[in-house]
């Protein structure tokens, strides 16, 4: 998995503005994705990052990359800790949440729609997808926004301008240790 892979999808999650990200990998036969998750976690654990495999499926991985601290955080607001346990998690506890979460993946045939909150994603727009799922939303870009548009679009603009910043930054030279807040 290359550097600029994990910055085009997590830049926004990379800076601590956003909680955590979630992208599809395909990893090459021959990759030892374990190693290469092993060296993430050994580079970004003290910028205060996890980088974990989430899910596999028969040819792609979903790649979570987030900041326990700010999940935690998250976690502890009561509009977001109810949501939770509403599905049976205990919200006191993160890691078990994402624990929780990789096997409800893996057991269940519907996608867990909770995992907004796992994201950052706000909470009311959470709640409005997995009550309404497409209808009757009021926008779309990073999510799909039920609640407040104009902070959501303040907060796609800024996460597209930070995902630029960081690629070009990238590009200029500057490691993925160094991008990572």
């Amino acid at each position: 998995m290359s550097d600029e892979l994990l910055i085009r999808h997590c830049a926004p999650t990379l800076a601590g503005m956003k909680t955590g990200s979630l992208f599809t990998y395909a990893p090459a036969p021959e990759e030892d994705l374990r190693a290469e998750i092993c060296r993430l976690n050994r580079m970004l654990t003290g910028k205060g990052l996890r980088v974990l495999p989430l899910h596999a499926g028969k040819a792609r991985v979903m790649i979570y990359v987030y900041r326990p601290g700010k999940l935690r955080e998250d976690f502890s607001t009561a509009e977001i800790r109810q949501m939770l346990e509403q599905q049976g998690y205990q919200a006191a506890m993160p890691d078990q949440c994402v624990t929780r979460l990789m096997r409800r993946l893996r057991e269940q045939e519907d996608f867990p729609h909770e995992i907004g909150l796992f994201l950052g994603y706000p909470p009311e727009d959470v709640a409005g997808f997995m009550e309404h799922r497409t209808c009757g939303c009021k926008c779309v870009g990073c999510w799909k926004v039920y609640g407040d548009v104009q902070k959501a679009e303040a907060l796609f603009a800024r996460y597209k301008r930070c995902t630029s910043s960081y690629l070009r930054a990238y590009h200029s030279g500057r490691g993925l240790e160094q991008l990572a807040v």
